[in-house]
């Protein structure tokens, strides 16, 4: 099974000739390459897969993605799981 998750660019550069993106998932930063999307700009949300961003995600789309892996994660505690998938940010966000 493959798993592929939005994440926010906040940053675009270059490295050994292709181009990279800092890319924040829900306060968890990585790096990730862009030159499948290189029309991601800074502020956009990118579908990343081992690494790479394979689409651009409009943040409506993203926060939809976010929301059901809230539904996923809650209902697994529910159940007696462990879930560490804290910090998501806009949920911790929710909450307060």
């Amino acid at each position: 099974m493959c798993l592929a998750i939005p994440g926010k660019v906040i940053e675009i550069y270059e490295e050994n000739g292709l181009t990279m993106g800092k890319i924040d998932y829900s306060g968890s930063q990585s790096t990730a390459c862009l030159a499948y999307v290189p029309e991601a700009k800074t502020g956009q949300y990118v579908v990343v897969h081992a690494g790479f961003a394979i689409s651009i995600m409009d943040e409506e789309e993203a926060q939809k993605v976010f929301e059901a892996w809230d539904e996923v994660t809650d209902a697994a505690r529910e159940q007696g799981y462990n879930v560490t998938n804290e910090p998501l940010a806009e949920k911790n966000k929710r909450r307060s």
